[in-house]
């Protein structure tokens, strides 16, 4: 057998997709496949979420109810039960890989969905991982649980891996138009995944294996996140020096070449940088490697929480007061602007270092109307309108995500003190840089 017939049901849009996670990543991608009249069934354990999908509600800010209603009303369908598998021609995973208390990879929601679809896998069809991990992942993990079935990669099912670039709030890069690099475990499945994600993304970027695929995700953010931890070091020493790392930065950009922008923040945030690097360096590990550079910027990353309550308690020590007892306003627990996205947020390790120091913690923020279930931090708060009145009961207010709802003129009018970890504050004696 090949995947003739596979890709001619690809190519006449007869081919059923499955979107397992429907999440940050999996729901955009489900709906652009559905939008591209394919039927589309999106898979989550999360019963709540498919109810909401299924009544063409939305529960990410960045997209629209009306898109959804739009789909459901089409092609699209949620659902919790993984029996409706048996329709399916190809498979996308894109499920959680977070680190354990550990810092090591949990592939726990990988395995457990591959292991649950077993029962409904098929010849002539394909599967996809989307989901960030280590390179080796797919080869080593997915590949054999495939295989247990009877199935021959490459000949009669196509195995690829194709990892997520999704930003959500972005409005410039959408799924559609953001490139879409693909690596199969063999050429027939390589050509299976480009022909699948063709059909619906601008430009697809083929490389040589998934495991290719899988270090160039870790690559991408652990570029980012090595730079954000170099901005993070060069903020700490401007800061003891006098100077402005914004104007610094600003001014090195100016250059047009060999320079790229990164600015500094409270921590990192999101699923992927704060995450990826540490697989590699788990993976690294095996090959008798220590990521060094790689683990630097980590631990300058993870210090900055910690940065932030220090400069807060050195502001409000020049106002004469102490950490303990002081009513302290959390602007943000998003980790980044305009959109709902909490994951890995600063915001949480900040509140919680800030009420073990006795602090009274409250936050605003438009996306966020009730403090998200943590793993590590569960706090019954929920987000205050802000206005004059009750921006001047606080002490203190720290900007942590710097979301373009804000009034920051009204903030700034009415504030005793603001920690500023954005750089949206003009400079005055009540302004202090963190």
């Amino acid at each position: 057998m090949n995947s003739a017939s596979l890709l001619q049901r690809i190519n006449n849009k007869e081919a059923v997709i499955g979107v397992f996670g429907l999440g940050y990543v999996g729901l955009p991608l489900a709906l652009c496949f559905a939008e591209a009249n394919y039927k589309v069934i999106g898979f989550d354990t999360d019963a709540a979420k498919s109810k909401q999908l299924s009544e063409g509600q939305t529960y990410l800010t960045h997209i629209h109810a009306e898109r959804i209603q739009a789909a459901i009303q089409g092609n699209f369908s949620a659902t919790c039960d993984y029996a409706q598998a048996s329709q399916l021609d190809a498979i996308i995973i894109c499920v959680p890989t977070p680190l354990n208390k550990y810092r090591e990879p949990d592939l726990s929601y990988v395995t457990n969905t591959v292991s649950q679809l077993l029962p409904y896998l098929k010849a002539q069809q394909i599967l996809s991982l989307e989901s960030t991990s280590y390179p080796g992942t797919t080869e080593e993990l997915i590949r054999p649980l495939i295989e247990s079935k009877g199935f021959t990669i490459g000949e009669d099912y196509f195995l690829v891996y194709s990892p997520e670039r999704e930003d959500p709030g972005n409005t410039s890069y959408t799924t559609k138009t953001i490139p879409k690099v693909c690596g199969g475990e063999t050429a027939a499945c390589l050509n299976a995944g480009v022909k699948l994600y063709e059909s619906i993304i601008d430009t697809v970027v083929p490389v040589s294996s998934t495991k290719t695929a899988e270090m160039t995700k870790l690559l991408e953010n652990i570029y980012r996140a090595v730079n954000i931890g170099l901005v993070n070091e060069m903020k700490i020493v401007a800061d003891k020096m006098g100077i402005n790392i914004h104007e610094v930065i600003d001014a090195a950009a100016t250059k047009p070449f060999g320079f790229t922008k990164f600015t500094p923040g409270p921590g990192l945030g999101g699923h992927c940088i704060p995450i990826d690097p540490f697989y590699l360096t788990w993976k690294a590990r095996e090959y008798g490697i220590h990521t060094r550079f790689i683990e630097l910027a980590g631990e300058v990353n993870r210090a900055m929480p910690e940065w932030v309550v220090q400069k807060t308690a050195d502001a409000l020590n020049e106002h004469g007061k102490a950490v303990k007892g002081s009513k302290i306003l959390i602007l943000g627990l998003a980790y980044k602007k305009n959109v709902s996205d909490s994951r890995e947020a600063p915001a949480f390790e900040i509140i919680a270092k800030l009420k073990a120091k006795g602090a009274r913690i409250d936050y605003s923020d438009p996306h966020i109307p009730s403090f998200p279930k943590k793993r590590d931090y569960a706090f019954d708060m929920h987000s205050v309108s802000l206005n004059a009145s009750s921006i001047q009961n606080y002490d203190c207010v720290i900007l942590i995500t710097d979301h373009d709802e804000f009034d920051y003129q009204l903030i700034e009018n009415s504030a005793e003190l603001i920690i500023d970890t954005r750089n949206r504050f003009t400079a005055n004696d009540k302004i202090f840089s963190a």
